[in-house]
């Protein structure tokens, strides 16, 4: 029998309750290379620091990961008019949001776009209370800056896409113990 908490997570949320989740993200890239990130908290830790992140989110079944990309950008940046481009990092991770238990594989596609984001027209309950601003990041900043970002490794690879070398296959960027450690310190 199906818990409450299961039925609400798999019925309004959309997460799987058991298994690996299936999940694609965006590199949003403007015409100034600038990278599009959401700035985000977790509504169940408040008291943490916040996060930029680049915009994504599940799978939907039968949905391609460009799909889902596209459906996502809409949803969480209200851009509706975008370039999806390949795969170019694949990563696997685990972590807690909201108070949910999350262990999910990511597609993360590198997007182009004329820069026009409308701010978010189809955000989930959860992700109203924890996105906040949007904003255009040059490479340069960020790599100054280093804020902490989702993905995790994404200032150490980002260089290579912002310059047009894309990796002929997605390179696997997931985050290790010490990846994971230097992120939730703040010193990534």
């Amino acid at each position: 029998m199906l818990e409450r908490r299961d039925v609400w997570l798999r019925v309004v949320l959309g997460f799987p309750t058991s298994g690996r989740r299936r999940a694609a993200r965006a590199i949003v890239l403007d015409p100034l290379d600038r990278v599009l990130l959401i700035n985000a908290s977790d509504p169940a830790r408040r008291w943490e620091r916040d996060w930029w992140e680049v915009p994504g989110g599940g799978v939907d079944p039968g949905e391609s990961t460009e799909d889902a990309v596209r459906r996502e950008l809409w949803e969480e940046a209200g851009i509706g008019e975008a370039d999806i481009g390949p795969c170019v990092w694949v990563q696997s991770v685990q972590f807690t949001f909201g108070g949910w238990k999350f262990d999910q594989d990511e597609w993360i596609h590198i997007v182009r776009c004329d820069g026009t984001s409308r701010g978010p027209t189809g955000l989930e309950a959860l992700e109203q209370i924890a996105f906040g601003a949007q904003r255009w990041w040059p490479i340069e900043q960020m790599i100054e800056e280093r804020p902490r970002t989702i993905p995790y490794r994404m200032t150490e690879f980002l260089p290579d896409i912002i310059s047009g070398s894309l990796p002929a296959q997605p390179l696997d960027i997931s985050p290790n113990a010490e990846h994971t450690r230097m992120w939730m310190n703040g010193t990534a």
